[in-house]
């Protein structure tokens, strides 16, 4: 890489990491407009349609019920290029949700630990997200540990699982096994090829989004 490309990159590398903390506030503050602007503008939003007035109209009504307010935490934020314009990552968020029972002062506070599966892409020298895929490992009240299966406790609906560790293969193959297997420690994964070699083609998992 020329001293071009690798400014190129360092700023590329901050303009994607602004990406879920300006998403977190812009969620936070309710800001559906400043929210949308940080996706393409033909953005895929499911069954709901393509494009941005879509993404709003979608996270309007996301964002009303069952909670009222909300607070996202963004933490690890792993980012590797596919070439100069795309790029892919995995960040972290721990989030905080006021869940009130019918509009009053009753209610619960419902903490998530979740992940997000980014694509970003540069359009016209600017980064947005291109799709995020959100992997919950639990929701539940503040004063609920959700101990054992199915932890995704939202008050009011039935406990499920969540798909947290189901991108990569190596949660369930640990607990497959009973210690150390003695095999050769592989060589490091290529740059760019951390995520890749971690999950192993594994293909990322039906999610049906609840809060995010």
């Amino acid at each position: 890489m020329t001293i071009e490309d690798r400014i190129d990159r360092l700023e590329s590398l901050d303009a994607i990491r602004q990406l879920p903390a300006k998403y977190a506030l812009c969620l936070d503050m309710r800001d559906m407009n400043a929210m949308v602007s940080l996706f393409c503008a033909d953005v895929q939003v499911g069954k709901a349609g393509t494009g941005r007035q879509a993404l709003r109209a979608y996270m309007d009504r996301t964002l009303r019920s069952p909670f009222t307010g909300t607070s996202h935490h963004i933490g690890g934020h792993i980012i590797e290029f596919d070439d100069p314009d795309h790029a892919h990552g995995v960040v972290y968020s721990k989030n905080e949700h006021e869940t009130p029972v019918d509009g009053g002062p009753d209610g619960e506070w419902v903490i998530m630990q979740m992940m997000y599966v980014d694509d970003y892409e540069r359009q016209d020298g600017r980064w947005y997200f291109r799709r995020r895929l959100p992997l919950y490992w639990y929701a539940t009240d503040l004063n609920k540990p959700p101990m054992g299966e199915n932890k995704m406790r939202w008050p009011g609906t039935e406990w499920v699982e969540g798909n947290f560790h189901k991108l990569f293969p190596s949660f369930a193959e640990f607990w497959a096994r009973e210690g150390d297997d003695g095999s050769p420690v592989p060589e490091p994964a290529p740059l760019d090829q951390f995520l890749a070699t971690m999950r192993r083609g594994q293909v990322a998992p039906k999610v049906k989004v609840r809060a995010d």
